[in-house]
């Protein structure tokens, strides 16, 4: 297969097309050339917060640490927001997770402000984006009553910036990632003399496959070994989720994600429509890997009523009609399937969140332009952070925090160049040193980005020794990409991650 393109994959992995800040990257970087000194001292502020019923007291720091080359030379800063919880007998020996979100482009935002941390940003019920200005609220359902967090913004993305500005390009791609988030894990966790605590890596959407690679590296490189990795919204193997031609995998790992899609907008048979949730995907899993497996296998061989008696069942699946399942060879991909689904009302079906919808800008076209359940997210935490940032931590800063960029491209795949990315062997080789590592893996039902059937099927085929397949937990959720924004999601993930952690 071709490399793909380093746009093509940012699309793929957070669903974010940046063509249209493409011509504002030269401007901003020509005016940050001097602007990196403009970054603000580190501030540390004391907060509390209620998580269940206990009232919680806690020291928030928000600046960065600076990253040297082997001659002392500065070469990055990285901008991290800490939480560490006060009063505590042993602090040295309570749990510690360093956090960060993918892109690559992204900054650590969505799972600080959106599930882990002390504060969060306030959504409605359903995931749903209220009306502006954003708005932060105390998180009851914040992991900080069992572990301290770390959460880093890596270079490009946030307040962090490479030194000189026009280095940056040494620090995107997939190998140098995850050395310089490696190098500030081990300078926070050595300064602040935490090298006996408990570590955790979490990471979400490409932020897991940093966290498969840091994992293994840090063991290789530090000899840091890490307890768990929670991985929210994984992709570790591309090949599952990269419509390409001749590669079939993704047509059917996508379809148990596009039934569910359809049976919350009640586009089913009345006896698909009348089963629970959990009752439909397994009946659509079955038929992805059996009879719909089987019949792309055959190609051009499936004739007939065979052929005709699997389009029927496909169509019935995804709530498509034969005629369009029929047109597009049985294999619709995602952006045609989000563009088609509600087509007859000129709706189109978000890809991070396939519950939410917005309007279709090109009725005509088959692909959405844009996609409705991201720019949801986006006005909120990215406002919310913003204020949050200046006005409660404290921190200054004439820099642009930079929320989602495609400044990062192009991502250097490094020895991955044509062939699909896969990770998957780098967190295997973390279990061989490290028996006891333990992972925990967060899966949205509405995750059209990086689809719950997709991540079983990588770790189905991590060939781990029987005695480690038990270090893996799955748990689902009725969210998205960013099930947290569901509020009965973010109550049982944290509920779940609290008894993993625990």
């Amino acid at each position: 297969m071709k490399h793909l393109s380093p746009l093509l994959v940012f699309i793929l992995v957070f669903g974010f097309t940046s063509a249209s800040m493409a011509k504002d990257n030269d401007k901003e970087k020509k005016n940050e050339k001097k602007s990196v000194s403009s970054v603000g001292k580190t501030q540390t502020t004391t907060h509390t917060v209620t998580i269940g019923k206990k009232k919680l007291t806690y020291e928030a720091t928000a600046g960065t640490i600076e990253l040297k080359a082997d001659d002392g030379k500065e070469k990055a800063r990285i901008f991290y927001i800490a939480y560490t919880a006060k009063g505590l007998k042993d602090t040295a020996k309570r749990p510690l997770t360093f956090s960060f979100n993918g892109g690559p482009g992204s900054s650590s935002v969505w799972l600080h402000l959106g599930v882990f941390g002390p504060r969060r940003v306030i959504m409605n019920e359903d995931g749903s984006a209220p009306p502006p200005p954003a708005r932060l609220t105390d998180n009851e359902y914040s992991i900080l009553d069992v572990t301290d967090l770390v959460f880093i913004d890596p270079v490009t993305t946030g307040f962090s910036r490479a030194v000189p500005h026009d280095k940056a390009k040494n620090f995107h791609g997939v190998q140098s990632d995850i050395e310089s988030v490696g190098d500030f894990v081990r300078l926070y966790t050595t300064r602040n003399k935490r090298w006996h605590s408990p570590k955790y890596i979490a990471g979400e959407s490409y932020g897991t496959t940093r966290a498969a690679g840091l994992v293994a590296h840090m063991s290789r490189r530090y000899g840091m070994f890490f307890n768990g990795i929670i991985l929210v919204s994984a992709v570790l193997d591309f090949q599952t989720i990269s419509f390409n031609a001749n590669n079939d995998m993704p047509y059917v790992l996508f379809l148990p994600t596009y039934a569910a899609t359809a049976w919350y907008h009640r586009l089913l048979p009345q006896e698909l429509q009348k089963l629970s949730l959990k009752s439909l995907v397994r009946e659509a899993r079955d038929f992805a890997e059996g009879p719909y497996l089987l019949g792309l296998m055959k190609g051009q061989r499936l004739k007939g009523k065979e052929r005709k008696k699997l389009v029927t069942q496909y169509a019935q699946f995804t709530g498509l009609s034969p005629a369009y399942v029929e047109n597009s060879d049985l294999r619709v991909p995602l952006f045609r399937y989000n563009k088609e689904l509600l087509r007859d009302k000129r709706l189109i079906v978000g890809r991070m969140d396939s519950r939410l919808t917005g309007y279709s800008i090109d009725p005509i076209n088959d692909t959405s332009g844009y996609d409705p359940s991201l720019a949801t997210f986006i006005g909120p935490f990215g406002g919310a952070l913003n204020h949050y940032v200046r006005a409660e931590l404290k921190f200054e800063s004439d820099l642009p925090y930079e929320v989602l960029t495609g400044r990062v491209h192009p991502w250097d795949w490094g020895h991955f160049k044509n062939q699909y990315v896969n990770v998957a062997t780098s967190l295997r080789q973390a279990f061989c040193p490290n028996p006891s590592l333990r992972v925990f893996v967060a899966n949205g039902y509405y995750d059209a980005a990086t689809p719950f059937f997709a991540t079983e099927y990588t770790f189905d085929h991590l060939s781990l020794p029987e005695a480690l397949q038990g270090n893996v937990t799955m748990r689902y959720y009725e969210g998205g990409h960013m099930m947290y924004s569901h509020k009965k999601s973010l109550a049982k993930m944290k509920k779940d991650l609290a008894d993993w952690l625990r």
